[in-house]
């Protein structure tokens, strides 16, 4: 859900309350408007606003049209974005340039003419846009995959990184999501770079042109660029409304075809969320999560220095046996299949967990101390065991894999070794990589995500709580 205020969110009240995600081009070609002048182009707009209000979640009025008639060329655009009558106005400029000259940019198309959004073009940088969002009530859309045939040369060409161009941009983009003020623009003529673009910023709301004149297909852009709430895109058509006989017509069609395609997209999304819900022992974890207030949505710096909206305090676990019996059997059936001569608990939130799961497997325990002892036998290691003994790890949740790699020390310079470590819950933010790179394998009863996805799917944690924590995850957690 877009922060109240912002452009998203007024498109995404527009685009809900009239159910359409038609944006409508108002692009004053000479021949649309017979050589007219300013006066020609203003009655052209208004004629198409007129007749297409009741299905157009947003107007689309082409800057250049209107510039290209001068002084008075820009009057018109500016009265006819003032008489759009509450519907979301994004100026199609295509700006970016160095910092001084973006600003002066962003006044002209935000105070000056009152547009609400406004198409950027990404090639100087993100400094470049940053004048553009000073003001958080106003948006952008900054070009990811163009619809012109030329543009597949350079958007699609491939990085080191292995992504193509118009990935990485999405990429930054989704980076910068914290603002609600950045969307994209990706061609309906590319339905599958669009998709890639979707699963890049999944969050991110996309302008989608080329639709109809151009060629591109309204269902096969919808399934490819739809968010998973039925929202998050603007399927844009110009010349295919303007010029056709009835265009108030011509409008309902595509926004009824753009409907059709969202209710099949939305069918489908379901059917993949029901299969989000956790089943047996998972599902079990997430409800006692949940039922013992191991879960605290805010603002938390985590020991890794992780500054994270979801705090997961799983300590809050042994205020209840019949908890533990079941986090315990949870952690049995991962530590079944491995091969160790005891388990090694990580202090402190691991120690009560790992004690169950003993319990209920029949393994010996050791722990590594977080501080030697400085008197008895200044043990390090507490607990029985034997030079060349295999160690298994177990904590109670992994972030970035801090609290394994700085026990890790004591373990091998007592004579274990380890391979494995195993947690209730990873939170998908850098953990599995880290301990692979020290040679560990990382296995979870549950993984962050899955818990989000079965609790939005069961309705047990506010949907707005859960997005907080996706876009946190997906805007560079690791």
């Amino acid at each position: 859900m877009a922060h109240p205020g912002t452009f998203f969110a007024r498109l995404e009240a527009r685009c809900t309350s009239i159910g359409s995600l038609l944006c409508v081009g108002i692009d004053p070609h000479e021949a649309d408007i017979g050589g007219g002048g300013a006066d020609a182009a203003l009655a052209f707009g208004r004629r198409i606003m007129r007749a297409t209000a009741p299905y157009a979640a947003a107007f689309k009025p082409n800057a250049a049209f209107f510039e290209a008639l001068g002084p008075d060329g820009v009057a018109a655009l500016h009265t006819l974005i003032s008489e759009a009558d509450g519907v979301p106005v994004v100026l199609d400029a295509k700006r970016g340039d160095i910092g001084s000259t973006s600003a002066a940019y962003a006044r002209a198309a935000f105070d000056v003419a009152g547009a609400g959004a406004i198409t950027l073009q990404p090639y100087l940088g993100w400094e470049a846009m940053a004048p553009f969002l000073t003001d958080r009530s106003k948006g952008c859309f900054v070009l990811c995959r163009t619809t012109n045939p030329g543009a597949e040369r350079l958007q699609e060409a491939e990085l080191a990184s292995g992504s193509t161009v118009f990935e990485a941009i999405a990429a930054e983009a989704a980076a910068h999501a914290a603002s609600d003020q950045i969307g994209l623009v990706a061609g309906g003529t590319a339905p599958e770079a669009m998709a890639k673009i979707r699963a890049v910023a999944p969050r991110s709301w996309l302008l989608v042109p080329g639709i109809g004149a151009q060629g591109g297909r309204a269902d096969r852009a919808v399934a490819a660029g739809i968010r998973a709430d039925g929202l998050g895109m603007l399927v844009s058509a110009s010349r295919s409304i303007a010029r056709a006989d009835d265009p108030a017509a011509a409008a309902r069609e595509l926004r009824d075809i753009v409907e059709t395609a969202r209710r099949s997209a939305r069918r489908h999304n379901a059917e993949q969320r029901s299969d989000a819900v956790l089943k047996g022992r998972g599902a079990e974890v997430a409800h006692a999560l949940l039922e013992m207030g191991c879960v605290q949505f805010g603002g938390f710096t985590l020991k890794s220095g992780l500054h994270s909206p979801i705090y997961l305090d799983l300590r809050r676990l042994s205020g209840s046996a019949a908890a533990m019996k079941t986090v315990a059997a949870a952690y049995v059936d991962l530590l079944n299949p491995l091969q160790f001569d005891r388990v090694a608990a990580l202090p402190y939130a691991g120690l009560p967990l790992a004690t169950a799961a003993c319990l209920q497997g029949g393994w010996p325990m050791i722990y590594p101390r977080k501080e030697r002892k400085a008197h008895g036998r200044r043990q390090a290691i507490e607990g029985p065991f034997a030079m060349g003994d295999k160690a298994v790890i177990v904590d109670d949740l992994a972030t970035r894999g801090t609290s394994v790699l700085e026990a890790l020390p004591s373990l091998t310079s007592a004579g274990l070794t380890a391979t494995d470590v195993v947690v209730l819950v990873d939170r998908a933010s850098g953990a599995g990589r880290a301990l692979s790179e020290a040679g560990l394998r990382l296995h979870s009863v549950v993984g962050l995500r899955d818990l989000l996805g079965h609790w939005r799917v069961t309705g047990a944690v506010a949907a707005e709580q859960i997005e907080e924590v996706e876009q946190f995850l997906d805007g560079g957690a690791h």
